[in-house]
């Protein structure tokens, strides 16, 4: 029961990774369905179905074809995706062991300290001795 859980939690994260939604996977038929119509329609073969509806020729396409609008719409993958992340990797030749801080070592500080001279720091039985 873990591995089965463990498979589909690898393939969830999988496939949010590769942007495929649930949405996308059950839609699979409709896009087999207008691939078939246009291998018999127009003779395309997948890689120019694939251009025709994602790819480069989506907007001649889209203008020719004005009929085929309403299935266009139900094929999958047509959704917007606005998520910006951004991955940067910079490899250095200096290690981080000899690198050099850029933080000064002497500032001036922004801050007064004034002695209390309250009779709480008085003669007590806790102050140091006065003669040795």
């Amino acid at each position: 029961m873990n591995k089965i859980i463990t498979i589909g939690i690898s393939l969830l994260i999988l496939l949010q990774g590769a942007n495929i939604h649930f949405k996308d996977l059950v839609e699979l038929e409709q896009l087999v369905e207008h691939y078939q119509f246009h291998n018999e329609e127009y003779g395309d073969d997948f890689m120019i179905f694939v251009s025709k509806h994602y790819g480069e020729l989506k907007a001649d396409h889209s203008e020719k074809h004005q009929e085929e609008q309403k299935e266009h719409e139900k094929l999958p993958f047509q959704h917007q995706s606005h998520c910006t992340q951004t991955h940067v990797f910079v490899h250095s030749t200096d290690s981080l062991i000899d690198s050099r801080s850029e933080i000064p070592l002497a500032t001036k500080g922004n801050f007064h300290y004034q002695m209390s001279y309250s009779l709480v720091w008085g003669d007590g039985p806790f102050q140091p001795p006065k003669h040795a």
